[in-house]
This record gives C-alpha cells, structure tokens and sequence, in this order.
C-alpha cells in the first residue's frame, strides 16, 4: 500500500504547545498534521493561526486537515464559515466534522430529516466556498453504522461532504472491513490506532490488520491518532509502526 500521506493529529498531546508537538515529529517520517479546533486552533485565534502556519513552514510539515468540533444539527450553521477561514488559515481545505449527536438508530424520521437537510446546507456551503467537509467515523454520531453513513452520503450527494474513517474498537475486525469497504469511495481521511474495547495497545501489534483495513479503504491520508500509554515519547515509535503498514 503505498503512501499518500502520513501525519498526526494534535489531539493526541493537548498537554503540550504545537511547537513541542511538531518537535516530537521530527525524524519521524510524519509529513503532516490536523490540527484541533479545540485546544491548538482555535477558529476565533487568527493570532495562534498564523503562529502555526508559521511554524509548519518551520518544521516542514503542513495542515492536511482541519480538526473540528462543528456538530451538524447543533453548532449553528452560521459558524461553518468562521471553520473555513480557519482552515484557510492553516492552508487546508478539508473539514473534520461530526454528525449529530446521538447514534443513527435514535433519531426519529423527522429528526433524521432535519439532520440531512443541515447537512445538504452545509454541503451547498462548502461547494461555494471550495472545501470539504468530512464526517467523524464515530459512536454517538449518525455515522456509527455503515448503512447509516451510507445512506447519508448518498442523500447528501455532494463531492464536497466525504467521509473520515476508524475502526470501532468494538466491533470486530471483520464489522470494520466490511465498513470501509463499503464507505471506500467516500473516505478522505484515516484515524489511525490500536484499540479493543476500552484498552490501547501499540500500534506494531496491529500492523497486519491495519493493512487489510487499507485493502478496503484504498489510499488515503492516515493519521495517528492518540499514543496507548499517551505519552509524546511513544510518537517515534508508533510512526514507525505506521510506516510499516503503508509499506507495499
């Protein structure tokens, strides 16, 4: 499987400043980052966004996605520019968003329609202003089974509304496959980790389930995501386990 982009997302050290995460990267072989919205990047922070650009130009690693905490069906649709601009900002052009804020079974059909047509709203925004937005692959959210994301894709029909995609640490491993395979052609993104249940584990014992994940995603942009013992210390070590599973 070849690369297409190899990075982290800044969540996993809120602890720490954007200069001691991108620090942590170096040697790494991790090229690119999302920054969160909520600790690192705060959309409203046109100050602390310039700073990080400025930094990426430093380091020689760059924003390949926006990392939200815009919920469709809450946060109000008036605030999806202000994200845009950040992402601008950052210089990328994709979005990570969540949809809704239950799982899809719990939403009742008037529910459910209302959350679509945001969506398309939403959609319509981002096809005018030239981004994409990519929803959360996550529990407690519309997209927590294949069909329902399925389905929300193909109501929202829109190049500019895709996909993130993690494997659900509880489901298993055959349920995951069958996920990705069936988002393939919708997913941008890849939040990359080892997790069962409730426990996290190194990434290097997962390397050959993650490359059957990446037969049934196709090429795509993966990104760390948290470390099993949280530590910034372990970054060059699961990196290298990431590495290993993008390796042909």
């Amino acid at each position: 499987m070849s690369k297409k982009g190899l990075g982290l997302v800044s969540v996993s050290f809120r602890g720490h400043s954007p200069a001691e995460i991108l620090e942590a990267m170096k040697d790494t072989g991790l090229t690119c980052i999302e920054w969160g919205s909520d600790i690192h990047a705060p959309k409203d922070d046109i100050k602390r966004l310039e700073e990080l650009c400025a930094l990426q130009k430093e380091y020689g690693v760059e924003c390949c996605s926006y990392g939200t905490y815009f919920r469709l069906g809450e946060t109000p649709l008036g605030e999806l520019h202000d994200y845009i601009n950040a992402a601008r900002l950052l210089g990328t052009d994709i979005l990570r968003l969540w949809c809704g804020n239950k799982n899809s079974e719990e939403y009742g059909d008037g529910e459910k329609r209302a959350l679509f047509d945001e969506c398309k709203a939403a959609a319509r925004i981002a096809e005018e202003e030239g981004v994409t937005l990519c929803m959360e692959c996550h529990n407690g959210t519309y997209t927590n089974r294949k069909e329902a994301a399925l389905e929300l894709m193909e109501t929202v029909a829109s190049n500019a509304f895709r996909m993130y995609w993690q494997p659900n640490q509880f489901r298993s491993v055959d349920e995951n496959i069958r996920y990705a395979k069936l988002l393939s052609s919708y997913i941008v993104n890849l939040h990359v980790f080892n997790w069962e249940g409730k426990n996290k584990y190194p990434l290097a014992e997962a390397v050959d389930t993650w490359k059957e994940y990446l037969k049934n995603t196709g090429t795509k942009t993966m990104l760390l995501e948290f470390m099993p013992d949280g530590k910034i210390g372990s970054l060059k070590r699961e990196a290298a386990a990431l590495r290993k599973i993008a390796e042909e």
